[in-house]
């Protein structure tokens, strides 16, 4: 299944159905009088979170949803019948936003949270609603209300308990993959991630969902690169985990141009707690791991914990730091593994 976290959607809501003029006609009946009925509403466009679903791949193929019209009214009192609903059954987190991309209409974060997008239009009244004593033989009706017809923009932000943070080639997927059951795509070149990956880790008899974004450059928030575009799917995150490669000659450099991507997104990222690792010092000697370690706690200001996702050194110290800054709430506790039974 291929992944896309943002689409844009036309909608229209279904009009009303018109009223309907009639009298009542039938031999040996006289002053029968008006039996006009009214017009049936049009169906709504409803936007719901369905379980399940992890990707927006369904709205690249179908972009235009139109609701049904409401049937107009017809004579001997019948009302029109009203129109069908439509549903878009998004993942959870979606985001719903206007055409400008700035207004968020909603933001569905419960599995079956429902928002109406466009309300069908009601429908309108037959003659038989206006009759009354001074006025016995009405012969008007109301038209039926027009849909509402608008485009919006479906954004999907993953909803994960901490993100993953650093350049192309940190070390990220690895540490994905040594933590969890997930298998990202890894290699020695640039740009691996393509697309956002979750993993389910535990630590401790406790487990916490881990976020793996595409790896940002310097000037990102311009588009360069991938671009900032993924920066969306860890605003959700209680806790940011930055990977710096410490086989890099420039640490320091390397830690602030991250720094810097998320000062220039913007949001609750750049004030968003973070914890910074110094990745891959299976590989390099102890006296340059000290150094580098020294220089990037001085540029953060604060400790920087050692790891490598390779030989697994630091990775629980790393995981239960992370754990730490998680909420109760948000963290379940790992289900306890069934003896098997004894066999011969």
């Amino acid at each position: 299944m291929k992944f896309l976290d943002l689409t844009k959607v036309y909608i229209r809501s279904g009009a009303g159905g018109n009223g309907c003029v009639s009298f009542r006609r039938e031999k040996y009946i006289e002053y029968g009088g008006p039996d006009g009925g009214d017009g049936g509403k049009g169906g709504s466009v409803w936007a719901e979170v369905t379980d399940g679903l992890n990707t927006l791949i369904d709205f690249r193929y179908q972009q235009h949803f139109f609701a049904k019209n409401g049937q107009s009214g017809m004579g001997r009192q019948r009302t029109g019948k009203d129109g069908d609903d439509i549903i878009l059954r998004v993942p959870v987190g979606t985001e719903i936003m206007d055409e400008d991309q700035e207004t968020v209409l909603a933001d569905l974060t419960v599995v079956g949270e429902r928002v109406l997008l466009a309300k069908g239009g009601n429908g309108g009244f037959g003659n038989l609603h206006f009759k009354s004593a001074t006025n016995q033989a009405p012969r008007r009706a109301n038209p039926g209300q027009e849909g509402v017809e608008r485009t919006i923009w479906l954004r999907l932000k993953l909803i994960a308990d901490a993100g993953l943070l650093g350049l192309p080639n940190a070390g990220k997927s690895t540490f994905l993959s040594a933590t969890s059951n997930a298998r990202p795509k890894i290699a020695d070149y640039p740009f691996t991630t393509l697309h956002p990956n979750l993993g389910v880790v535990g630590i401790d008899n406790t487990e916490f969902v881990v976020a793996d974004i595409p790896g940002l450059i310097e000037g990102a928030h311009e588009g360069k690169g991938i671009g900032d575009r993924f920066l969306g799917h860890v605003e959700r995150c209680a806790v940011l985990l930055h990977l710096v490669d410490g086989t890099s000659d420039t640490v320091v450099e390397d830690y602030k141009t991250i720094i810097g991507e998320l000062e220039a997104y913007g949001g609750v990222l750049a004030t968003k707690t973070r914890i910074t690792a110094l990745n891959k010092v299976d590989a390099i000697d102890p006296e340059e791991r000290d150094e580098k370690r020294a220089a990037l706690e001085a540029a953060a200001g604060g400790p920087v914990m050692m790891m490598s996702g390779v030989s697994r050194e630091g990775l629980n110290e790393v995981l239960r730091a992370v754990r730490a800054e998680i909420d109760d709430d948000r963290v379940r506790m790992k289900p306890a593994e069934e003896e098997a039974p004894w066999q011969p």
